[in-house]
């Protein structure tokens, strides 16, 4: 077995500033976005690193034009487009803080954070202006300048000054950083780049604190994990840009980008046609979580499902082909040049034709769609792990190594990890299985919760952050997440079930498109609400010579024994013990959505928000549990 990773120490029983490119490719394109004339998207227009740097410094001079100090917090609140890197970059360039605000938690959260940061100065696409001078926004009242990413309206602004705060067009801004030039005061080391709020699962976000000297090292990390093989990012690489910029994996993604020189293209607001964008930019890299990854798969299945029967076994052999030798340890480009060229070449270029690196991260992303995208995708594919605590880079997948599959990878250079033990669930690092909770070391890791010293104590033990994931480390160095200790509850019978857990093994399912497990301690079975996969139902109605609608189908208790019946049948597959079992099930026809607030800007189960939304079907299902056991 090859070896990737080195043990620094035996394990013990327990006892009770960023690089600039400017001057190295000014005229390189940096920042890429899509304009939308009378509903109309046109082509990618572009900014260069020269542009780019001129105008960072111009609003850099207009911030402290308007009494932006060292060392305070400065709010972009929108989505991805130029002007939030431009805000970005100036904050840095002053020694500002740059303090991301979530565009998809609405008001309320944004309230929480301006108030609990003390921003200031706020940077605001135009559409989120009008939510900012909402009477139930308290925080607008502590603002001193809002500027707007594009333009302000004349009721916006009047509103704004009655109330105290001034408004700013990004022309407006600029003009007077023009104007009022400022030399730029760049940040020590150990200086504060950025207060990340996490989005969280439940209760107020958390202000993730990280420095200058953790950002650099993420960067200069990255590059050393990149030297290790032949096929390198350069400066002629292009990243498209569809993950938030107030989360961890796009913003760390885009700083290395733009240390290469290389570009980084904006989609267009409109993940429903991302495709489109795709195909306009022809993006060399993804990164997605795995819900993105589990759409494409979905995509090309259903594809292959309209093929004629014959085609379709052309393509399943060639695919056992090239599988085949890419597992004997040759690389997805040279393991079956003739499979690429009569079948995947295809789907490669669905995904623009020049890509070379999708990255998934977030969750776990299933073996199967793993295997199946490092095989048809004619590309590098790979997952990583990582939070906002560790700079989202704490361990990734080698491209091409199918021992990989299905894990997360090794540790970067930068950090070192161990596993502690979790008695109640089971997991011993020192047991024949070595499991435990993943606690990492290293230059990457943030300075601390902001305002939360509590919290802090709490994660960090002896210099290590306590991450609340189950990871298990094979002999080889190559790390697994395996479950999550925050997930964890005692059914009324006394035994522990990890509800993330199960909602990985579950929606490997194909009836399963979404899935929440739900479970009480004063209750001895576990339900779930379901969102099926639409193409599964359709083919079970057909074959059944229903011809009902997809949500009237949802509605039939003919698919609800179908769905507990394919639940028990992937229960028994992974050897889940009986009380892990789902007994009951609610079919939902609209799959969770940030709209409706039932899953993070990562599209994580927010679990107390959905308990809430389907309080009533669960106490039904109980109800109806309660009387069969009757």
């Amino acid at each position: 077995m090859k070896s990737f990773a080195a043990k620094v120490e035996e394990g013990v029983k327990g006892i009770d500033g960023k690089p600039s490119v400017v001057e190295k490719f000014p005229y390189n394109k940096m920042l890429g976005w899509r304009r939308i004339v009378d509903e109309k998207v046109g082509p990618y227009l572009w900014k260069t690193y020269k542009e780019v740097y001129e105008e960072v410094l111009q609003i850099g001079s207009a911030l402290r034009a308007v009494g932006a100090e060292p060392g305070c917090r400065v709010g972009i609140y929108g989505v991805n487009c130029p002007q939030w890197i431009i805000a970005m970059e100036a904050c840095a360039a002053h020694t500002l803080i740059c303090v991301p605000l979530y565009d998809t938690l609405g008001p309320g959260a944004v309230d929480y954070i301006v108030d609990h940061a003390e921003i200031d100065f706020v940077f605001v696409q135009d559409t989120k202006i009008k939510g900012l001078l909402e009477p139930d926004c308290k925080c607008a009242k502590r603002l001193k300048a809002i500027v707007s990413f594009t333009n302000v309206s004349e009721e916006h602004s009047l509103k704004a000054s009655e109330m105290g705060v001034k408004t700013y067009s990004w022309l407006d801004f600029l003009h007077m950083g023009q104007e009022r030039p400022e030399e730029t005061n760049p940040p020590k080391p150990f200086n504060v780049c950025t207060i990340m709020y996490t989005s969280g699962t439940s209760g107020d976000p958390k202000g993730v604190v990280l420095s200058h000297e953790a950002v650099a090292t993420f960067v200069v990390g990255m590059d050393l994990y990149m030297d290790q093989f032949d096929d390198k990012m350069t400066h002629e690489d292009v990243y498209l840009s569809f993950l938030p910029l107030a989360h961890i994996l796009d913003r760390m993604n885009e700083e290395y980008f733009f240390r290469k020189g290389a570009s980084v293209g904006y989609y267009h607001g409109d993940l429903n046609v991302l495709r489109d964008d795709i195909q306009e930019l022809k993006p060399t890299y993804l990164a997605g979580v795995p819900r993105v990854f589990e759409r494409i798969h979905e995509g090309i299945q259903k594809a292959l499902q309209e093929l004629n029967p014959r085609r379709r076994f052309i393509f399943n052999a060639l695919y056992k082909h090239k599988l085949a030798w890419m597992n004997r340890g040759y690389s997805h480009s040279k393991a079956s040049p003739m499979a690429d060229f009569i079948a995947f070449r295809k789907i490669r270029d669905k995904l623009g034709g020049r890509i070379r690196l999708l990255v998934s991260g977030g969750a776990p992303l299933s073996p199967e769609i793993e295997e199946f995208l490092r095989v048809t995708c004619c590309c590098f594919v790979v997952q990583g792990y990582g939070l906002t605590e560790t700079l989202g880079g704490t361990a990734l997948g080698f491209p091409d190594e199918m021992c990989m599959l299905g894990t997360v990878g090794i540790p970067a250079v930068y950090n070192e990890i161990r596993l502690e033990e979790v008695a109640e669930m089971g997991y011993d690092p020192l047991g024949e299985n070595p499991a435990g909770e993943i606690c990492i070391r290293g230059k990457c890791l943030f300075s601390g919760y902001y305002k939360n010293p509590e919290l802090t104590e709490e994660v960090m033990k002896d210099g290590w952050f306590h991450t609340g994931d189950i990871g298990e480390i094979y002999p080889n160095g190559v790390l697994k997440i395996i479950d999550r200790k925050k997930n964890l509850i005692k059914l009324s019978q006394g035994e522990y079930v990890a509800l993330e857990h199960l909602e990985n093994i579950y929606g490997q399912n194909s009836v399963v498109q979404d899935i929440w497990v739900y479970g009480d301690s004063y209750k001895s079975m576990l339900v779930a609400v379901i969102v099926p996969n639409p193409e599964t139902v359709n083919r079970w109605a057909k074959d059944l010579g229903f011809t009902k609608p997809f949500e009237e189908l949802c509605s039939l208790p003919e698919l609800q024994e179908l769905i507990i019946s394919e639940l028990k049948s992937t229960a028994e597959k992974n050897k889940l013990r009986k009380f892990e079992y789902i007994k009951a099930v609610t079919v939902e026809t609209k799959p969770f959505d940030v709209e409706r607030d039932l899953v993070t800007a990562t599209l994580k189960n927010r679990r107390n928000n959905l308990l809430k939304y389907y309080q009533v079907s669960i106490d039904e299902m109980y109800r109806k549990l309660a009387s069969k056991k009757i």
